[in-house]
């Protein structure tokens, strides 16, 4: 038997959120500084930039992880690579090249505590079930999930959805029961969401972090006409079409804003003239 002190009961370390197996814990000062980096521990603090780690509590349950996640585990808890054989491990190296995942996901089990590694990222617990037939996650948010959850790979309906759309041609997608854990760079109040029912949503920029694995994800024209999707500054959109839910974050870039890309800069954000030929010709 593991006996875990200064964890609920330390004063700095709040329990924020929790879902499942999943407990999420937030520094509420970053102790360990020195006189060099007191100032910028303590504007971090008031900025909301803390650090952050999920504990999973494990009574014969299965988690599966990113790759290099683990902190520590403690009890009787085993860990396994999560590929099966040659054929599982071709599989994994695939899903990982096209979603950008880890090639492998070790997968914990057994009785005890599992804590992964702590990050300055925002931490969004999710209920798959919710989203309806599944969950599509973009790029780089995945940390863990519940093992009995089914991942599989997401493809655009169309190739231009990957060129134009600023979005890779592959997304990791999550469907059944259990939860999945998040690593965003948005927190989860500043995140929009859409509850579209047999209707579309048009996002202009890869801002959407996840979406309902119903929905068909599209890249088209602003416009119906080539040339009044050039000049109207908007160029190509993301359409998201049918029913389920979408979180959007706020900006491209989470919470940071770049100066250097704006609605004025037709090269990068309608993609000129040329742009829209091509992706015309390409439809």
């Amino acid at each position: 038997m593991v006996q875990l002190n200064n964890l609920r009961e330390n004063p700095n370390l709040k329990e924020i959120d929790s879902l499942g197996v999943f407990h999420v814990f937030e520094y509420q000062k970053d102790l360990s500084v020195t006189p060099l980096t007191a100032s910028t521990a303590y504007f971090m603090h008031e900025m909301n930039l803390r650090r952050r780690q999920v504990l999973c509590i494990l009574n014969g349950n299965l988690v599966k992880t990113q790759a290099g996640a683990m902190q520590f585990t403690a009890g009787n808890v085993q860990m396994t690579s999560g590929v099966k054989g040659v054929g599982g491990f071709i599989g994994k190296a695939f899903k990982g090249a096209v979603t950008g995942e880890s090639l492998a996901k070790p997968e914990y089990t057994g009785s005890g505590y599992l804590m992964l590694e702590p990050t300055y990222k925002h931490i969004i617990l999710e209920r798959v079930e919710t989203w309806g037939s599944g969950i599509v996650l973009d790029d780089g948010l995945f940390l863990a999930c519940d093992g009995k959850l089914r991942e599989e790979i997401v493809r655009r309906t169309n190739v231009s959805s990957a060129l134009l759309g600023g979005e890779g041609l592959f997304n990791l997608g999550l469907s059944g029961q259990g939860v999945v854990v998040l690593e965003s760079p948005v927190p989860r109040q500043e995140l929009i969401e859409f509850v579209i029912d047999n209707d579309e949503v048009r996002i202009d920029g890869n801002m959407a972090i996840a979406w309902s694995k119903s929905l068909t994800f599209t890249v088209e024209k602003s416009s119906k006409s080539l040339i009044g999707s050039a000049i109207s500054g908007e160029g190509f959109v993301n359409f998201f079409r049918g029913t389920g839910k979408i979180l959007m974050a706020p900006t491209v870039f989470g919470t940071e804003m770049n100066t250097s890309t704006t609605k004025t800069d037709t090269s990068t954000a309608s993609k000129g003239i040329l742009g829209n030929v091509v992706k015309a010709m390409t439809d």
